[in-house]
């Protein structure tokens, strides 16, 4: 990241960079290279990051967990914010869990979370990824959470997160069509959809904050996934659309869409 890159402090409570949290960062480079078609680059967070390429321009970034962690392969959304600290103290004291951090890398300082339905999430306070319009207005990768009550979770994040205030950069909130759709600057960065129940063991039903990759052809990346060590969770043909959930080989889900989804 160039250091004239926007901060958070210029835009915040956006989903500001999307991360893979590994237990094998060479072995994840090699899934989604074959899957997706990815190139990879050292991350300035340090020696257990690498950051994904596509077009020349950075994607998401892998980041190797420590076994000793005991935390699961996921990906991750990161939030930007203002102040790790002064985010993470309304993480608690709104009921949810503050899981690791905030912790301080070259370039700002992060924290992983999960939201009171246990969906994980991260904080983001520094640099944001290059070029940061463009990485927002593309859409390469885009977010939906399903929870048990999406309003519920609007509220929720709103207040962390400075949802739908006054000053210039923050998100604006709007229900429809069943749904919470949260924008930044006009531009959709996420969405909340209410049907997620807690209890249930399928890992497409309980709460979570989906990662959403548009592909040229589904099929092909589900065989591809295959080949590589992954699995198939779902694929299903709707109206507005082809979609699968894969896992990576350790577990790791996400979902593929078709381009015009």
């Amino acid at each position: 990241m160039a250091r004239d890159t926007t901060t958070t402090h210029d835009v915040f409570g956006a989903p500001c960079w999307i991360s893979l949290l590994t237990r094998d960062l060479l072995g994840a480079q090699a899934f989604y290279g074959s899957v997706l078609g990815w190139h990879f680059r050292p991350a300035r967070l340090g020696a257990e990051f690498a950051t994904a390429l596509v077009g020349g321009g950075p994607l998401v970034g892998i980041g190797a967990v420590a076994p000793a962690l005991q935390v699961a392969a996921a990906w991750t959304p990161f939030f930007a914010v203002t102040s790790a600290n002064e985010t993470a103290a309304r993480i608690r004291e709104r009921g949810a869990t503050l899981a690791v951090g905030p912790l301080t890398f070259p370039i700002g300082r992060g924290a992983l979370a999960a939201d009171r339905d246990g969906a994980v999430f991260g904080i983001w306070q520094g640099q944001l990824v290059s070029d940061w319009p463009r990485w927002r207005s593309q859409a390469p990768v885009w977010l939906r959470l399903r929870t048990r009550d999406a309003l519920d979770a609007a509220i929720f994040y709103g207040q962390v997160l400075e949802w739908a205030g006054r000053r210039p950069g923050c998100c604006q909130v709007a229900y429809e069509s069943e749904e919470v759709v949260v924008r930044q600057e006009g531009h959709v960065v996420a969405r909340i959809s209410s049907g997620a129940v807690e209890s249930v063991p399928d890992p497409t039903i309980r709460p979570r904050w989906y990662v959403h990759f548009p592909v040229h052809d589904v099929a092909a990346t589900i065989a591809a996934a295959r080949r590589s060590g992954g699995s198939v969770i779902g694929h299903s043909r709707t109206a507005k659309g082809e979609l699968a959930t894969l896992s990576d080989p350790e577990g790791a889900v996400f979902i593929v869409t078709g381009q015009d989804s």
